[in-house]
């Protein structure tokens, strides 16, 4: 993943216009075809159609608003904008659910029988076959430009053509042998709408109140800084995503603790550009020092190794260091999610280490895996 591009702004503008105009030569022409069958099936269809023109609206206008450079009160950037303009979809899509669900009850309460000829089943193919292509370009696009608002506005225009194929074949059985599934067919579709509403929104949310970033990003950039000369591990890399594209974080590397602060300030000063240039992550470094000689460290070291093996709900030990001098000892432990009361086990293992090494202090830190 490279840093931001500066054309994607454009390219998501761009995007969103073909959408528009796609939408609004759609909701013309069912339109007309609702009015001249009187099928309320259609005429939802192209109010759906008039809706998703408005989804794109608020995509250009929260893709121009997320592209707003930083500034004194917003000194991360405005790119979380993206995410809101996708739960904004979301609502749109849920209530567009609730609406046809509504007008479908309706009509398997009071009937009326639709007049639809061959003329119009066949505006209808065209139009289901218009929204796949549209709901495909979109969510293809969106992947591509990595904008959670487009792949929304692909979904919506997928479920769209999902309500129009609906819609078609209720009006092949009507033309072909005159049944009338209008209501009973829209309320089942409108079930799929509400899904996919939902599913926007939920994974919209999830990036607003911070999830967990990807396995294989974070852990390319964790190998990468492991391949500097003198970087022993790479351990808490914590990632906060700002926006699509806009990610910044914080790791801790273990070194040798004879290093000398000169080549440590060159040493990240190398790390840093790097990781920025390849994966667009404004990245802070922070020091582990790794005992290098001193033989009962590396004892310790090894005892608190066996210890927490027994312990399978401790997911990860790092960040150790013995200083000789003050005889203070000093680790994180990475505890499983579900496991209970870790300082119990904390408290254990920091009580056998004092009675194998009783000249020792221990300080058992526990932390937090937030990335792999």
């Amino acid at each position: 993943m490279k840093h931001k591009d500066t054309s994607r702004t454009a390219q998501i503008v761009r995007v969103s216009f073909c959408g528009i105009g796609v939408n609004i030569l759609l909701a013309g022409f069912k339109a007309v075809i609702g009015f001249a069958a009187n099928s309320i099936s259609v005429l939802l269809d192209a109010v759906n159609n008039l809706s998703d023109v408005l989804s794109s609206v608020i995509t250009v206008i929260g893709t121009k608003l997320a592209g707003k450079p930083a500034d004194r009160e917003h000194p991360f950037g405005h790119g979380r904008v993206e995410y809101i303009t996708a739960s904004v979809i979301a609502i749109l899509v849920m209530a567009a659910g609730l609406m046809s669900m509504r007008e479908s009850i309706i009509k398997i309460i009071t009937p009326e029988a639709p007049s639809h000829n061959l003329i119009s089943v066949g505006l209808i193919f065209a139009g289901v076959i218009t929204k796949i292509f549209l709901g495909r370009f979109y969510r293809n696009r969106g992947n591509a430009l990595n904008s959670a608002s487009l792949t929304a506005s692909g979904t919506d225009a997928l479920m769209d053509a999902v309500l129009s194929t609906a819609t078609l074949f209720s009006a092949l059985l009507n033309v072909l042998l005159g049944w009338n599934l209008e209501g009973i067919l829209g309320a089942v579709i409108s079930l799929f709408i509400l899904k996919a509403g939902y599913d926007i929104m939920h994974e919209t949310i999830g990036h607003i109140i911070g999830i967990r970033s990807e396995a294989d990003f974070s852990n390319h950039i964790k190998e990468r800084v492991c391949s500097f000369p003198n970087v022993i591990g790479a351990y808490d890399l914590i990632l906060h995503n700002y926006g699509p594209e806009a990610y910044f974080g914080s790791v801790h590397i273990e070194i040798p603790d004879d290093l000398t602060a000169r080549e440590i300030d060159s040493l990240t000063r190398k790390i840093v550009p790097a990781i920025y240039e390849e994966y667009g992550v404004i990245l802070t470094v922070g020091i582990y020092a790794a005992n290098t000689d001193d033989a009962q460290s590396m004892i310790i070291r090894e005892a608190v190794r066996r210890m927490v093996a027994e312990h399978p709900e401790i997911r990860q030990m790092h960040g150790f260091y013995a200083d000789p001098n003050e005889k203070a000892v000093s680790f994180d432990l990475i505890f499983d999610y579900q496991a209970e009361q870790p300082e119990t086990v904390q408290q254990e293992i920091a009580e056998a280490l004092t009675k194998d090494f009783p000249a020792h202090r221990f300080h058992i830190n526990i932390d937090r895996d937030f990335s792999e």
